[in-house]
C-alpha cells in the first residue's frame, strides 16, 4: 500500500511540475497569433544594424534579417497581414523588454553571452565583433597603456564597462568611467574631450567614426579584445520560435543571400549620408556562416 501511495505521489508531483514548466515556458508564436502582431525591438542609432534613416524609418542589417524572419512567421502562422510594430529599445532596457514579452525579437546589435542566456535566448550568430578603443587622432595615445589614469566613456547596458574594468585592473590603468545613454552620446563625450577614449564593439565604433564630421579626427588603438557573437535576441526557452528564427537565418546563409545583405550594410553606401564603413566579413563570421551556431565562449 505504501509503495502504491509513494508511486501515486511521485506521479502527481511529476505532472504538477510538467504543468508548471509548460505554463511558464515562452510560446512566442502563440502570443503573436493571439495578438495579431509581432513586436520588433529596434534601435535609433546602432549603425549599421538598426537605426533611423533620413525619413525616420528604421533600417539596417538586423532590420533586414528580422524582416525575413517576419515573412517566415507570417507563412508559419498563415497570417499574411500580420501587424508589425517597432518598439524602440536601448542598451539598458533591451533584455528586460524581451524578458517581459514587450518585444518578441530584438533586431539590433546585442552580443550573446552565457550570462545573458540566463535571462533571454539568441539566434545563431549573425555577426562577430571585438572590443576596441576609439580615441582622438591628435591625442598622442598610441596604446591602451597611454590611457593610464584617464577617463573613458561607455554606453550604459553594454558589455563595455565590464571589459574596461577588467582591462584596467589587469594592466593597473586606474581608469575613470563616464556612462552615456547611447552610442551617439558616447561619441559626443569623446568629441567634447570629457573622455580620452570610447570603448565598444569595433563595428559600432567604426560606424560612429565614419559618420563623424571628420572621420580622420579619430583612430583606433591597436589592442583588440575577445570575440563577441551577435544574435537576434528572443525569449528564453522557446524552441518553436527559435527554430523559425534559426531556420530563416540558416536558409539565408546557405543561399548566399545573407552575404549580399551583409555587403549592402557593411561595404556599400548607407543612409542617411551615404557613408561607407568598408568593413568586409571577418574570418570568424565566415566560419559561422559556413556552420551556423549560437555557441559562445565560456
Amino acid at each position: 500500500m505504501l509503495q502504491r501511495f509513494t508511486q501515486a505521489a511521485l506521479l502527481v508531483t511529476a505532472c504538477a511540475f510538467a504543468s508548471f514548466t509548460n505554463a511558464n515556458a515562452a510560446d512566442t508564436l502563440a502570443k503573436i497569433k493571439n495578438a495579431g502582431e509581432i513586436r520588433l525591438g529596434v534601435r535609433d542609432a546602432s549603425v549599421p544594424f538598426s537605426f533611423l534613416d533620413q525619413n525616420q524609418h528604421y533600417v539596417g542589417f538586423s532590420i533586414d534579417l528580422c524582416q525575413k524572419v517576419v515573412d517566415k512567421v507570417k507563412q508559419t502562422l498563415g497570417m499574411p497581414s500580420l501587424k508589425v510594430t517597432n518598439v524602440p529599445v536601448t542598451s539598458a532596457n533591451r533584455i528586460a523588454l524581451v524578458n517581459n514579452g514587450n518585444v518578441d525579437i530584438e533586431c539590433a546589435s546585442t552580443a550573446n553571452s552565457l550570462e545573458r542566456q540566463k535571462q533571454v535566448g539568441f539566434s545563431v550568430a549573425t555577426f562577430v565583433s571585438h572590443t576596441r578603443w576609439l580615441v582622438k587622432a591628435n591625442a598622442g595615445l598610441k596604446s591602451a597603456a597611454d590611457l593610464k589614469g584617464k577617463t573613458v566613456v561607455y554606453t550604459q547596458g553594454s558589455n563595455a564597462l565590464g571589459f574596461a574594468k577588467e582591462i584596467s585592473e589587469k594592466n593597473n590603468l586606474n581608469l575613470q568611467y563616464i556612462p552615456a545613454h547611447d552610442h551617439s552620446e558616447s561619441m559626443l563625450v569623446l568629441e567634447s574631450g570629457r573622455a580620452a577614449a570610447f570603448i565598444e564593439d569595433d563595428i559600432l565604433l567604426a560606424a560612429k567614426k565614419a559618420d563623424a564630421k571628420d572621420p580622420n579626427a579619430y583612430t583606433f588603438l591597436p589592442e583588440s579584445y575577445n570575440s563577441l557573437y551577435y544574435g537576434l535576441m528572443i525569449a528564453k526557452d522557446d524552441p518553436a520560435f527559435k527554430k523559425v528564427v534559426d531556420d530563416t537565418l540558416k536558409s539565408l546563409m546557405a543561399s548566399g543571400e545573407f552575404e549580399q545583405i551583409y555587403k549592402k550594410w557593411f561595404e556599400g553606401a548607407i543612409p542617411p549620408r551615404g557613408i561607407k564603413l568598408n568593413f568586409p566579413m571577418s574570418p570568424d563570421l565566415k566560419e559561422r556562416v559556413k556552420a551556423p551556431s549560437d555557441k559562445v565562449p565560456a
